[in-house]
């Protein structure tokens, strides 16, 4: 089995309980739309994915010597990603929201601690273990992205122009994964796959959190929280 086999078999899991939220069941299995949840979807999109780019560099910065092999890959990364966030604001601004009050606001407190966790993963821990936030982001944006699009936009008839982060992540993160399979079965040390099958399962938990924070379609609340397991 190679690491990226093994790294998808340990967290599977995790991803089970991330594609369970019922928001994401809602928008797929039944059609359940509305703009409120749509626009803090992008809203808390927007707050995470403008840190991409940092935490491409931080984790580049922070790699040991004998990792140098991972910082034309990292560059990569930054050159695909650059901008994405600015994909949000316009998609914003298309379903009729203030995107400077977004751009100014906070992120949810779940947003905020996923994204904290990524800088101190890279900081304190080992820095590999970014990987397992790339391998959570693009893997779910694969299984999501273009068929919420598609569910969403026909529910609540927005134009093309308030889609254009999930329909060009989806179809960019479909490429990125074959690219993310070879590098990941490159990585040999059995503490550094350690570390980003641990960062995955902890980016899919964070990551439902976020999910289940949004409001949902039929009561504008959020879903009720998961026990702790």
């Amino acid at each position: 089995m190679s690491f990226f086999e093994r790294l998808v078999a340990q967290t599977q899991d995790a991803r089970a309980q991330l594609l369970s939220a019922p928001i994401i069941q809602g928008v797929l299995a039944r059609g359940e739309v509305a703009l409120p949840s749509y626009v803090a979807f992008l809203t808390e999109a927007f707050h995470h994915v403008r840190h991409t780019v940092p935490l491409l560099r931080a984790c580049k910065a922070a790699l040991p010597e004998h990792h140098a092999w991972l910082r034309e890959p990292l560059d990569a990364y930054v050159a695909e990603e650059a901008g994405h966030d600015d994909w949000i604001l316009d998609d914003l601004r298309a379903c009729g929201v203030d995107a400077q009050a977004v751009r100014t606001g906070r992120p949810s407190v779940a947003t905020e601690v996923m994204v904290a966790y990524a800088y101190d993963t890279i900081a304190r821990g080992n820095p590999l273990g970014f990987f397992g936030m790339v391998h959570v982001l693009e893997g779910t944006s694969v299984a999501l992205a273009l068929s919420a699009a598609d569910r969403i936009q026909r529910g609540l008839a927005l134009p093309d122009a308030a889609f254009s982060y999930l329909r060009s992540h989806g179809t960019l993160d479909r490429e990125h994964v074959d690219h993310f399979r070879h590098l990941m079965d490159a990585i040999g040390a059995p503490a550094d796959q350690d570390a980003i099958v641990h960062a995955a399962r902890v980016f899919y938990r964070l990551y439902g959190d976020v999910f289940r924070g949004l409001p949902m379609p039929a009561t504008g609340r959020p879903a009720p929280a998961l026990e702790a397991a």
